[in-house]
């Protein structure tokens, strides 16, 4: 699953190309060059145009000597949409008008963010778009562009994604409305009809390579590393490679009209395989629009997430958890992120001359269980303001876990 993006060497390094070939780069340059062209109105809006390569295996050199103008176009168009953000797209106001609920997601179409977001938000009425770059799914919550944003937060393999929590604590106007757990299934995607004998390479992003690796050893097949498995496949697609397989979402063989050769091809691991994503709003648009999340799954339940600074730092962790659970509110998870605000603690280290230590600072973040109108999590807010300096709810919200 693309959920974090590994050193290139690290994670898949047993059986993936140490060298990257041109096939591999090319794809590399083409996702980067759809990525500046995609932009906030529909989902046919953000798709770029199709070009089709002079050959399948066309070079990297080839690729590059277009992105130039791939980047030109893209600035244009990115500066025409900033102009136009406030004046001719209808506010955001949770479908009461009757219009599409515009649902915007992290990655491109066919990425397993997309597939989530459609689980989130199954209704015919959902307007659902990809966002190219993580910054852009808050940015168009805040201009009320998208009354909903999906992001990817977790692999139970790989861990958080930083990114998305830091941007959390950076646009305090965003809330978590939702949490959905999914359970990984990366495909064998190919071409329809190729023969899987004619199969020479399997290309994906690195972490799903390395969650695939005793399938991909069993298949014997030259493999290579790709920024995005999404792009990947659409590459394969649209240019007809009949020898190359790619490790991707159904969401992807839908999209771009690939065979599913074998799924849950990921290695079978003892507790599974699972993503977790949040659905993202603003406080203001949360009644009236609510997605599948709240209403259906194997297990529902509610949490709320805080966020708060210790004047002792991580020592002091232990009280913050104690206001909690001492109340009979159970902490579920525990995270912490760089204080970037303040990021040294200076520390007296007593009277006997040893002068003082310096450390760096933390945001500690807190999953717990029920919501923030419950009494007795109103009640430990109230003390977490006693003994912390900053204190933030990030959100109220139901987790739906669908286990298959």
């Amino acid at each position: 699953m693309a959920l974090r993006l590994p050193p290139p060497a690290a994670s898949a390094a047993n059986i993936t190309s140490k060298n990257r070939g041109r096939f591999a780069a090319g794809i590399d340059i083409r996702a980067a060059a759809n990525q500046k062209i995609e932009h906030d109105r529909s989902r046919e809006a953000y798709t770029s145009r199709p070009r089709k390569s002079p050959s399948p295996l066309g070079t990297a050199e080839e690729m590059a000597s277009r992105l130039g103008h791939d980047i030109a176009v893209a600035n244009l168009e990115r500066l025409f949409w900033q102009q136009t953000a406030g004046g001719d797209r209808p506010p955001a106001d949770g479908g009461s008008s009757g219009r599409p609920v515009r649902v915007a997601y992290q990655g491109s179409r066919g990425s397993y963010c997309q597939e989530a977001a459609t689980r989130a938000f199954p209704s015919s009425a959902c307007e659902a778009f990809p966002c190219a770059h993580m910054e852009d799914a808050f940015a168009v919550l805040e201009d009320h562009s998208a009354d909903r944003a999906v992001v990817p937060a977790e692999n139970s393999l790989d861990g958080p994604i930083d990114r998305n929590l830091d941007l959390l604590l950076r646009h305090p106007g965003v809330r978590i409305l939702g949490e959905l757990v999914l359970p990984v299934n990366h495909c064998l995607l190919s071409l329809p009809g190729a023969p899987r004998s004619g199969l020479r390479r399997v290309i994906s992003h690195p972490q799903a390579l390395s969650h695939c690796r005793r399938s991909l050893e069993a298949l014997d097949l030259e493999v290579d590393e790709v920024c995005s498995a999404a792009e990947a496949a659409k590459f394969v697609a649209e240019n007809r490679v009949a020898d190359t397989a790619v490790i991707g979402s159904k969401m992807a063989a839908r999209e771009f009209g690939l065979w599913v050769l074998e799924p849950d091809f990921q290695d079978q691991h003892l507790g599974g395989n699972f993503n977790r994503f949040l659905q993202l709003g603003l406080p203001s648009h949360a009644q009236g629009l609510s997605s599948s999340s709240s209403t259906s799954g194997r297990r529902s339940e509610q949490k709320t997430t805080v966020a708060f600074t210790l004047e002792d730092g991580a020592s002091d962790l232990f009280r913050a958890m104690w206001i909690f659970e001492s109340r009979g509110v159970k902490v579920l998870r525990v995270d912490h992120r760089p204080n970037r605000a303040k990021p040294l603690r200076v520390v007296e280290r007593g009277g006997d001359g040893l002068g003082t230590a310096t450390y760096l600072d933390y945001v500690f973040v807190l999953d717990v269980e029920g919501s923030a109108s419950d009494p007795a999590v109103e009640a430990a807010l109230v003390h977490m303001k006693e003994i912390a300096a900053f204190v933030r709810v990030l959100g109220s919200y139901v987790c739906t876990c669908h286990p298959r």
